[in-house]
């Protein structure tokens, strides 16, 4: 009978699938390969320590090409009282023997003089002309044992050990392997990694794709990761959602694979094949693990049943593709890591304050993605969209925060350890961008890309850039906060919230404000004053954004409460996502620039021109990090691309608005 432990704490579920992996012999390395030392075998792991035969060099060497002498012969040698000492090939502590960079340095000579520190000289006194072959050299300074010689086993001595078991190859262990008299290497197999996609809603990458379809590429990261941590993946067809089907496949993947990940389908849907597969073939050891994203992972073992070979692992991969991509991270990678004899993956690890409060529940290790900047003194970590079907939050993310069970979330200005996806020392070509989000910026993040800056966004409205720039928390922060009594735009914001704050406020972009509709406007709206009817559904902006700002000052224009519009509580954080509420019927309009209209094909009702500003403290305005920033916004080829979208005006561009650094 099999056992399924809903939401068991992460720790018990990985000693559960290490303990069930060790009782069928799996807990280690699978297997050994002998392959010839050559360029292919970059990046395995070696499975037997590599010990020297030979020393290295394994004779006493010359070092540079030069004279071979005796250097108790140099001494007394001085530019005023030279030595000279005749050069033969025979055995003579007398004489002194050219030699090349490699050469054996005969028995009786203990150093080499290179030779641009001797003069040649024949016989008669007079300069040679072949200078590799006088009569005699003159030497005017003496020279110490050993000087210009590489000694026998300088670099590796025979029998001492070279490179560990466990250790991934690199280029230069190549050479070192060869010079210390080795041909052939033992490495670690590769483990044989099993991914079966299922799914009848599923479609192949590349197939014209239609409503209630979804592309299938789960199976494309998950045999990624496989690769790159020295797995084989093997990706079959996509299963249709049938227990037949999928048990088939499982019994053919299990014929050549060690592991077998089985994506999607691991709910308790009514579809939810993965399970009963797993039972009908062996014994499902986890059904639900207490993390977040990622809950309803299966670990598991098959065993012999209709002719499989028995003991093989197996996991239920969750089908949203953060889930399916952190399964692969923390239930896949250390199971390879133990079948090729090597550590875990160990990420860099920093030390950052979180920017805004966050919550989490309070009974699962949770997986924050954030982006990470060093702002000043401070590293801060900025949340990022926490949905499991976000793929790009993980694209985007710079690093995990991993909130324990129990925590229930953090406060803002908490100090949290960020496991790190990129370097550190990336951190200081990070210019951060909290504020009010504007397609602009994707623009200039590609763009300062190439200039050794990476822009990291996060997009928390115009109000909520003000607040992190009162914070210490941005380089820069994106605003277009209209005044409703002065009609201008975020200077009265600024004197609210950063009376104290010593600012340059850059124009960037003009932009045209207005409704964004199903393409034909099949509802026929053509203002604001529509919003109350009963047969329309709006879309909002978060608190604090311009947009809604901009709405609300018009609202009151116009009389209208928000009470009236059906919709005005449904919130979306940019102006492509509340775009895509509209393009999928969600909505059926909503307040957004033009760009966005007709990134999603939607029909575009321009009402109002308005002004999105770029406020950044003095302590960055003129500093190196922000330098090539200041200067993309008067690069010419940057502002043509920027003119091309859609109800976009770059006149302004770069223009000082407002300096407020007196």
């Amino acid at each position: 009978m099999s056992i399924y432990l809903d939401d068991i704490p992460l720790t018990e579920a990985k000693e559960r699938f290490e303990a069930a992996l060790k009782s069928i012999g799996m807990w280690g390395i699978l297997g050994v390969e002998e392959l010839p030392l050559d360029e292919k075998v970059i990046g395995r792991v070696l499975a037997e320590a590599v010990f020297a035969k030979i020393s290295s060099p394994h004779y006493h060497a010359a070092a540079m090409d030069g004279f071979a002498v005796l250097s108790a012969n140099t001494t007394g040698a001085m530019p005023s009282s030279p030595v000279d000492l005749p050069c033969e090939r025979e055995s003579s502590s007398s004489r002194a023997a050219y030699v090349d960079t490699g050469d054996l340095l005969p028995e009786w000579a203990d150093a080499v003089i290179p030779i641009e520190n001797v003069e040649s000289i024949n016989l008669n006194g007079s300069i040679a002309e072949n200078i590799r072959q006088p009569a005699l050299i003159r030497i005017r300074s003496a020279v110490t044992p050993w000087s210009h010689v590489r000694p026998m086993g300088e670099d590796i001595v025979a029998t001492q050990l070279v490179l560990p078991a466990g250790h991934i190859l690199r280029p230069v262990d190549l050479g070192a392997i060869a010079a210390c008299g080795h041909h052939k290497i033992f490495v670690a197999r590769k483990p044989r990694v099993a991914i079966l996609p299922t799914g009848s809603e599923l479609i192949p990458i590349g197939t014209p794709i239609h409503p209630g379809e979804i592309i299938e590429y789960n199976s494309v990261v998950l045999a990624a990761q496989i690769n790159q941590w020295g797995g084989v993946a093997t990706r079959y067809p996509i299963t249709p959602d049938t227990f037949e089907e999928i048990y088939r496949c499982v019994v053919q993947a299990s014929e050549t694979c060690d592991l077998i990940l089985l994506n999607a389908g691991s709910s308790a849907g009514s579809e939810d094949y993965s399970g009963k597969v797993i039972e009908a073939l062996g014994e499902a050891l986890v059904h639900g693990v207490a993390i977040r994203p990622g809950h309803p992972v299966i670990l598991g073992v098959i065993g012999v049943n209709e002719g499989l070979k028995k003991g093989i692992p197996i996991i239920g991969v969750p089908g949203y593709p953060v889930s399916a991509a952190l399964t692969g991270e923390i239930f896949v990678e250390p199971v390879i890591a133990q079948w090729l004899g090597r550590s875990s993956i160990s990420y860099p690890k920093v030390k950052a304050s979180i920017t805004r409060k966050v919550t989490s529940p309070p009974g699962d290790d949770d997986y924050l993605r954030v982006i990470v900047g060093r702002v000043g003194e401070k590293v801060l970590a900025a949340p990022l969209s926490r949905g499991s079907g976000v793929i790009t939050s993980l694209v985007n993310a710079d690093g995990i925060v991993i909130l324990p069970r129990g925590s229930q979330g953090l406060d803002a200005g908490a100090e949290v350890e960020v496991r790190l996806y990129r370097n550190s020392e990336e951190l200081d070509t990070t210019i951060f961008a909290i504020g009010s989000h504007d397609i602009t910026l994707d623009l200039m993040a590609q763009f300062l890309a190439t200039r050794g800056r990476r822009l990291s966004s996060a997009n928390v409205g115009s109000l909520g850039g003000l607040i992190a720039i009162r914070r210490g928390e941005t380089h820069i922060a994106g605003s277009h906060l209209l005044d409703m009594s002065s009609g201008e735009y975020n200077l009265s914001y600024i004197r609210q919230y950063l009376l104290d704050k010593k600012l340059v406020v850059l124009d960037l972009v003009g932009r045209e404000q207005g409704l964004m509709v199903t393409k034909g406007n099949r509802k026929a709206i053509r203002d604001l004053n529509d919003l109350i009817r009963d047969d329309i559904t709006f879309v909002n902006r978060q608190r604090g954004a311009g947009t809604r700002v901009l709405l609300d000052f018009n609202l009151i224009k116009l009389g209208m409460k928000s009470e009236q519009i059906r919709g005005y509580e449904h919130e979306e954080y940019t102006h492509l996502a509340v775009a895509a509420s509209i393009a999928s019927g969600r909505a059926d309009c909503g307040l957004g620039i033009a760009a966005a209209a007709y990134a999603l094909d939607l029909d575009f009702i321009p009402l109002f021109q308005e002004l999105y500003q770029l406020i950044i403290p003095d302590e960055f305005y003129l500093s190196n990090l922000l330098e090539p920033l200041v200067d993309l916004l008067h690069n010419a080829e940057f502002k043509r691309i920027v003119g091309k979208l859609p109800g976009y005006d770059v006149s302004r561009m770069g223009s000082v608005a407002f300096d407020l650094r007196a």
